[in-house]
C-alpha cells in the first residue's frame, strides 16, 4: 500500500461482454468512484461499451476467455487495497459507495472479502416463473461476485480466480473456499445492489446444465463435501442420472423386443414398459415440481414440460464432459498446482 492509499480505498470492477445493462449499472454509481471496466468480448469484437465515456472509467479488455479471466484482469490493473467485484447487470442503491467505506472500515486484517446484499425484485401480482425463482436465488447466495469486495493483498495470495472456470458460475465459490482454507474471513455487509430479472428465452435452464461440467472441476479441487462447504444442497444430479439410465433401457430393450420373439421378445417389451414408466415418473416429478410454484401460464406450462424432458440427459452429459476434462488435465499435467498453493494429487489435496 503506498502513503497516499487508505484502507477502505477500492476500485470497482465490472466485467462485460457487452450487454446494455452496463450502462445503467455505471450511471448508478458515484462520480468519485474508480472504475475499471474489463472487456471480456473476443478480441476481434468491435464497437464502444454502453456507458463507458467517462474519465473515471478505465477499460481493459481480457480476449475473451470468461468471467474468471476478466476479473483477473481487472483486480491487477487496479492499484486499491480493495476490489469491489460488479456484475454488469445489477444496480447499485443510492449512497452504495458510502455504504462500501462503511462496511470495509475497521475490518480485521484476516477478513479477505465483504458481500453485499442482493435484493431480486420480483414481478407483482403473480407467481414468479421458474427463471424468475433462479434468478430470485441470488439474494441468499454466498460469495457471488454480483455485489464482493475482495482485499488485494488476499487475491494475490491465492493467485485470484481459478481461470479453468469458464462460465460465470462457481467461479466465485471456488475462490472463496479457497481463501477460507486458506484461513482468511469472508464477512457480509449492508450495502445493497439490485439484480433484475430478465427472460433469458426458453431454453436458458437447459444452458444452465452446463455448469454440471464445472461442478466436476469442484469436486475435484474441493473435494466431495464442497456442495456442504458453500451451503448448498445435494441438487438433483443423482435423479437425473437414474432418470437418464431409465430412458435410455427403456429404448433399448424396446429395439431389441422389434428384433426378438417368444419369450426373450415378452421379457424385452416389459422390460421397456416398466423402465418408461420409471423414467415418466421422474420426468413428471420434476416438470411438477417446477411447473407448481410458477404462475402456470400455457407457455410456462409448456417450457417446464419440454425442458423437464431434456434437462436429464443434458445435464449428465455435461457432467461426464467435466469429469473426462478434469481427468484429462491430471493425465496429462501429473501433479498439477492449484490455484490456492496446494499440489494436487487426484482427488486429494496435499498442502504444502
Amino acid at each position: 500500500m503506498s502513503a497516499s492509499e487508505t484502507p477502505g480505498e477500492f476500485t470497482v470492477v465490472i466485467p462485460t461482454i457487452g450487454r446494455p445493462s452496463l450502462a445503467t449499472t455505471l450511471a448508478a454509481l458515484d462520480a468519485d468512484v474508480a472504475v475499471v471496466v474489463v472487456d471480456d468480448r473476443p478480441p476481434t469484437a468491435m464497437g464502444e461499451l454502453p456507458g463507458v465515456g467517462s474519465n473515471r472509467v478505465r477499460v481493459v479488455r481480457s480476449g475473451g476467455r470468461g468471467p474468471a479471466a476478466a476479473r483477473n484482469a481487472g483486480w491487477r490493473a487496479a492499484g486499491t487495497p480493495w476490489v469491489v467485484f460488479l456484475d454488469d447487470d445489477v444496480v447499485p442503491a443510492p449512497g452504495w459507495a458510502r455504504a462500501v467505506t462503511a462496511d470495509l472500515a475497521g475490518l480485521p486484517e484476516e477478513a479477505a472479502g465483504s458481500q453485499g446484499r442482493v435484493e431480486v425484485p420480483l414481478p407483482q401480482g403473480r407467481a414468479p416463473t421458474d427463471d424468475e425463482r433462479n434468478t430470485a436465488g441470488l439474494a441468499g447466495a454466498a460469495w457471488i461476485t454480483a455485489d464482493m469486495a475482495y482485499r488485494r493483498a488476499a487475491l494475490e495470495k491465492v493467485n485470484g480466480f481459478d481461470e479453468r472456470f469458464p462460465r460465470a458460475y462457481r467461479e466465485d465459490a471456488d475462490l472463496a473456499l479457497r481463501l477460507r482454507t486458506a484461513g482468511w474471513l469472508l464477512v457480509r455487509g449492508e450495502r445493497l445492489v439490485r439484480h433484475p430479472v430478465r427472460d433469458d428465452g426458453p431454453w436458458a435452464s437447459l444452458r444452465r446444465q452446463r455448469g454440471n461440467a464445472d461442478d466436476a472441476l469442484m469436486r475435484r479441487v474441493h473435494g466431495p463435501g464442497w456442495r456442504t462447504a458453500v451451503g448448498e444442497g445435494g441438487g438433483r444430479l443423482g435423479r437425473h442420472a437414474l432418470t437418464t439410465g431409465l430412458g435410455l433401457v427403456g429404448l433399448l430393450a424396446g429395439a431389441l423386443a422389434l428384433g426378438s420373439d417368444g419369450r426373450a421378445a415378452r421379457a424385452l417389451r416389459g422390460g421397456a414398459v416398466l423402465a418408461g414408466a420409471g423414467w415418466l415418473a421422474l420426468t413428471a416429478e420434476f416438470a411438477w415440481a417446477r411447473i407448481a410454484p410458477g404462475p402456470r401460464t400455457g407457455e410456462e406450462i409448456r417450457r417446464m414440460t419440454v425442458t423437464s424432458v431434456l434437462i436429464p440427459p443434458a445435464a449428465c452429459a455435461h457432467r461426464l464432459r467435466g469429469e473426462w476434462r478434469v481427468r484429462r488435465e491430471g493425465r496429462v499435467h501429473g501433479e498439477r498446482q492449484a490455484p490456492g498453493g496446494q499440489r494436487v494429487h487426484g482427488e486429494r489435496r496435499v498442502r504444502r
